[in-house]
């Protein structure tokens, strides 16, 4: 497995790969498969893969040390920015496909609806993080000090699912928010207990 993940085409693979659902959306609208609502469908299809980006990329950690391969953390950086590419492409395509680019009614309609306003949070969170995803970035500002910023993923995630779970509320449709909150509990959770446990062997050392 690891050659496999170390070999020369592994990362375009995984850049073609994740620009399948954005072609999968675009054929749909083409075509007309998308429904009685193609409108709709691409918004939320385009919000739905940017949840599901921001999951795939707080899981390359925890896999990474359950699996032994160390290699995975070389994939984290592009499922990070394809979280943020298809965060820019929801948000894009509402305000052009809902709110024909109007600015002043995008403003206003982001400041009255909770649901709208929280996920416009989460995608502005995310755009520090995908402007230091660079080496020269991290040199720039430093190791801790990086890693201390891009610690906001873990806001915009909650944020995002929050924001979902709003939109789901509407149709009282709460499946895949529990699907998607049981993920996030489980990547977050995973991370709070590895915290605690360094923070008890230092506390262990210290007294020893």
């Amino acid at each position: 497995m690891k050659n496999l993940l170390l070999h020369p085409a592994a990362k375009p693979l995984l850049f073609a790969l994740a620009l399948l659902p954005l072609a999968s959306l675009v054929y749909g609208v083409v075509f007309d498969t998308l429904g009685a609502n193609p409108a709709e469908a691409l918004i939320r299809g385009l919000g739905d893969w940017t949840l599901r980006f921001l999951c795939l990329t707080l899981a390359v950690t925890p896999l990474r040390q359950w699996l032994k391969q160390p290699a995975l953390a070389r994939f984290r950086r592009m499922l990070g920015l394809y979280a943020f590419f298809y965060g820019c492409m929801h948000l894009l395509s509402y305000a052009w496909l809902d709110m024909g680019l109007e600015f002043g009614d995008i403003a206003r309609d982001i400041a009255k609806r909770p649901f709208i306003l929280v996920g416009f949070t989460a995608l502005m969170l995310m755009l520090p993080l995908a402007l230091t995803s660079f080496n020269r970035a991290i040199k720039a500002l430093g190791a801790k000090r990086w890693q201390l910023l891009h610690r906001l993923v873990y806001a915009v995630v909650l944020l995002g699912l929050l924001h979902f779970f709003w939109m789901r509320a509407g149709k009282n449709n709460f499946a895949e928010v529990g699907i998607y909150a049981a993920i996030v509990a489980l990547l977050l959770g995973w991370r709070l207990l590895k915290a605690w446990s360094g923070r008890r062997m230092s506390r262990v050392a210290a007294i020893g």
